[in-house]
C-alpha cells in the first residue's frame, strides 16, 4: 500500500500553472529527489503533500495513522526557547508534560525543596500514564543523534544549527514519511555526509527537494522532475536521470523539427486560398486548424540564465602572500602559522565545517583583518567582489531594477551598455518582475539577483561564499562554466562537492586546532590525499600549495614534522629552462595585452576576420601561459 498519493494535482500562482494535472505515489523505502527549475511549485507542491495548503484542484490521498514529518527549507522557531523545548514542542499533546517535567528537573538541581520533588514526582506519574517516557526518549536520541546540545538556545545558533535542529524535531516524530526542502543549506560537509547516512538508513519513504548532485547521486532511488506543471518519474539515482533526460531532449527536438516543418508546409498550402477553396479540400483545413491548437500548446523549454562576468581591470601576477600568519580569539586558534602564496587566476575552495573559521581566513588573505602575527603581502589593482550566503545585501524593500542599478535605467557589463529590465531578463526575471520588491522573491530568486548584481560590477577578485544554496541544478551548471572561463581570481566558500571539483584548482581545508593546509585540485583531491595520509607505512604529510610551499606548524603539543626533501635535483638543462621561463611569462603576458588592447579596440567591426585569428591565438595563449606557469612553480619548488 503506498504511503501517499497525488492525483490529478493542479496548483496555480497567478497566471502561473506551477501543477498541471500532476501525479505522484509514494512507497515505503523510497527515497524520491524532486528536482525542477526555481520557482517551478517544488516548495508549493512539499506543503500541499503535507497538508500545509490545498490545491485548486485534484486529490492527495494519504495512508491512515501514517505520520508525516515535514521540513522546510528556511525553519522558523521561537528564538528565546531552548533545542529540547523545540523538539518536545513538535510531539503534540505529550509536549505539555514533556516541557513540564524538563524545566522541573532544571529546579529540582537548583533547589531540591519538598515542593519541587513532589511537583516532580506527580509529573513522572503523568508521564508514566501517558507513555511519555518513550516521547522523552526519542527527543534524547534525536539531539544526541545530530550532536546538539538540549540546553542551548535557537537565538545562538547558526543556520547549520537551526537546520540540524529541524531534522531533529523530524526524527523525534517517528515519522513514515519524510518531506524535505533544501536539507543541504547550511550543513557543512560532516552534516550533509552525516544526512546522507540518515537517510539511506531511513525504513519510511522520502521526499526530498535539493540541487547538490552529489547528495542527490547518494541518495535517490528515484528522480522526480517538476517541469512547466507536469511530473515525471526517472527511476535510479541522478547520474541516470541526467542520462535519460539528455535522450528524451534530442528526440523532443527531432520531433518538434518535424512538426514545424509540417506546419508550414500546411500554412503554404492554406495560404493559396483559391486552391484551397477550389479543391474543397475541408478535411486538411480542420486538420491545419488542429495543428497549429497543438503548436500552440506545445510546452516550450524554458529559457537559460545568461550569465557575463566581467574581470575588470587585470589585477598584478601576485594577489596575496601570507607568512606565518596566526589569528586566535581569547584561547581558540582560528587560523595557525599559516603559509601560502596566491597568484592571479588561482581559484581557490576554501573547506572546513562552520565555525573553523572560513570567514576570518578570506579576511586575512584579503588584508580586512590584521593577524596577531605574521605577514601578509598584498598585490596591486585588486578590485574585490562578494557574494553574501545570507544576503545581507539585498534590500527588502528595494526593487530589483534599484538593486542592480540604483538611480539609472542601464548598466555597464564587458564595456557595452545595457537596459537593466534587459539585463534581469539574462536572470530569468521577466520584465513586469523589475519593479517587484526583494521581499516577493523566493530563495533562488534572491541568490539569481544576488548573482545579477554582483556580475555588474567588474572584479578581478571575486569572493563567493555559499553561491549554490537554493539555484537549480541547470544554473548551477551555467554558473559552473563561467566561473572555468573567469580570467580573475576566485575565492569559493562551498559545501557542494560537485561544484567544488569543477571549479577549484586548489584547495584549502581546516584541520583542527586553528591549522590549514592547502592541496591541489578540489574535494575529492582532498579526500584522495588525506586517504593516501593515513595509509599504513606512510609518513606523516608535509602540507603543500599549489603555488609555494606552505610551512604550517601542528600545535604546540604536537612534534612538528620533519620537512620532505625534494625528490629529485634540477639538471644543468632544467635549470637553465627555469631561469629562462620568466622572460618567457613576461612575452606571452605582453602578447596577451597587445591582442587584448587591439579587440578592445573595435577591431571586431573594422576586420572581422582578422578578430577572429586573433581571439583564436588569445585562447592558445591562455594555454601556452598556463603550462609555463605550472612548469615554473614545478621547478622553482623543486629547486627550494
Amino acid at each position: 500500500m503506498p504511503l501517499l498519493t497525488l492525483e490529478n494535482g493542479n496548483l496555480a500562482f497567478g497566471h502561473v500553472p506551477l501543477l498541471d494535472g500532476a501525479a505522484l505515489q509514494i512507497d515505503a523505502g523510497e527515497r524520491i529527489a524532486l528536482i525542477g527549475r526555481n520557482g517551478s511549485g517544488k516548495s508549493s507542491l512539499l506543503r500541499a503533500l503535507a497538508g500545509l495548503t490545498a490545491l485548486d484542484d485534484g486529490a492527495v490521498w494519504r495512508q491512515p495513522g501514517l505520520r508525516l514529518a515535514y521540513v522546510p527549507q528556511e525553519p522558523a522557531f521561537d528564538p528565546a526557547r531552548s533545542i529540547y523545548q523545540t523538539l518536545a514542542a513538535g510531539l503534540g499533546e505529550a509536549s505539555r508534560l514533556l516541557l513540564a517535567y524538563h524545566e522541573m528537573t532544571q529546579a529540582v538541581a537548583l533547589d531540591p525543596s519538598a515542593a519541587n520533588l513532589e511537583a516532580l514526582q506527580d509529573l513522572q506519574a503523568e508521564l508514566d500514564h501517558a507513555d511519555g517516557w518513550r516521547l522523552h526518549s526519542r527527543v534524547e536520541q534525536a539531539i544526541s543523534r545530530l550532536g546538539l546540545d538540549g540546553e542551548a538556545r535557537i537565538a545562538a545558533l547558526s543556520g547549520g544549527g537551526i537546520k540540524r535542529v529541524a531534522l531533529a524535531q523530524a526524527l523525534a516524530a517517528e515519522p513514515d514519511l519524510l518531506l524535505l526542502d533544501e536539507p543541504t543549506n547550511h550543513l557543512d560537509l560532516d552534516g550533509i555526509l552525516w544526512l546522507e547516512r540518515l537517510i539511506r538508513d531511513f525504513r519510511g519513504g522520502v521526499l526530498v527537494v535539493t540541487h547538490d548532485r552529489g547528495f542527490l547521486d547518494a541518495v535517490s532511488t528515484r528522480v522526480a522532475e517538476l517541469d512547466r506543471g507536469r511530473l515525471r518519474s526517472y527511476f535510479g539515482n541522478f547520474a541516470a536521470y541526467q542520462r535519460r533526460k539528455a535522450e528524451e531532449l534530442a528526440a523532443e527536438a527531432q520531433q518538434s523539427a518535424k512538426f514545424d516543418k509540417f506546419l508550414a508546409q500546411e500554412e503554404v498550402w492554406i495560404r493559396k486560398g483559391v486552391e484551397a477553396r477550389r479543391t474543397r479540400n475541408e478535411g486538411r483545413a480542420r486538420r491545419l486548424e488542429a495543428l497549429r491548437r497543438e503548436r500552440a500548446a506545445r510546452r516550450e523549454r524554458l529559457g537559460s540564465v545568461d550569465f557575463r562576468l566581467a574581470s575588470g581591470e587585470r589585477s598584478g601576477k601576485l594577489v596575496a602572500e601570507l607568512d606565518r600568519v596566526s589569528k586566535r580569539y581569547g584561547e581558540r586558534w582560528v587560523v595557525r602559522d599559516f603559509t601560502t602564496r596566491i597568484q592571479r587566476g588561482d581559484k581557490i575552495g576554501l573547506i572546513g565545517p562552520n565555525g573553523a573559521g572560513k570567514t576570518t581566513l578570506l579576511k586575512l588573505i584579503l588584508g580586512e583583518l590584521a593577524p596577531d602575527t605574521g605577514r601578509v603581502r598584498l598585490g596591486a589593482k585588486l578590485e574585490v567582489a562578494y557574494f553574501d550566503q545570507f544576503r545581507t545585501a539585498l534590500n527588502e524593500t528595494a526593487t530589483l531594477a534599484e538593486v542592480i542599478s540604483p538611480g539609472s535605467d542601464f548598466v555597464e557589463i564587458g564595456g557595452q551598455r545595457k537596459h537593466v529590465i534587459s539585463y534581469l531578463g539574462d536572470f530569468l526575471f521577466p520584465p513586469e518582475r523589475a519593479r517587484a520588491l526583494v521581499k516577493s522573491l523566493s530563495g533562488g530568486e534572491r541568490n539569481r539577483l544576488l548573482l545579477a548584481r554582483l556580475f555588474a560590477k567588474p572584479a578581478n577578485v571575486l569572493v563567493l561564499d555559499e553561491p549554490t544554496n537554493d539555484l537549480d541544478i541547470e544554473t548551477l551548471e551555467l554558473l559552473e562554466a563561467l566561473l572555468q572561463d573567469y580570467a580573475g581570481t576566485l575565492f569559493l566558500v562551498s559545501h557542494d562537492r560537485r561544484f567544488l571539483d569543477n571549479v577549484v584548482t586548489q584547495t584549502i581545508a581546516a584541520e583542527g586546532e586553528g591549522i590549514w593546509r592547502e592541496y591541489a585540485g578540489g574535494y575529492e583531491d582532498w579526500q584522495a590525499a588525506l586517504v593516501a595520509d593515513s595509509a599504513p607505512g606512510l609518513k606523516a604529510r608535509a602540507p603543500h600549495s599549489v603555488a609555494a610551499p606552505v610551512a604550517a606548524q601542528p600545535p604546540a603539543s604536537v612534534t612538528p614534522s620533519p620537512r620532505r626533501e625534494p625528490s629529485s635535483k634540477l639538471s644543468y638543462r632544467e635549470m637553465r629552462e627555469l631561469a629562462e621561463l620568466p622572460d618567457r611569462i613576461a612575452a606571452l603576458e605582453a602578447e596577451q595585452a597587445r591582442i587584448a588592447g587591439r579587440l578592445a579596440a573595435g577591431l571586431y567591426r573594422a576586420a572581422p576576420q582578422e578578430a577572429r585569428s586573433l581571439q583564436a591565438r588569445l585562447q592558445a595563449l591562455d594555454a601556452e601561459l598556463s603550462q609555463a606557469l605550472a612548469r615554473w612553480e614545478e621547478l622553482e619548488s623543486r629547486a627550494a
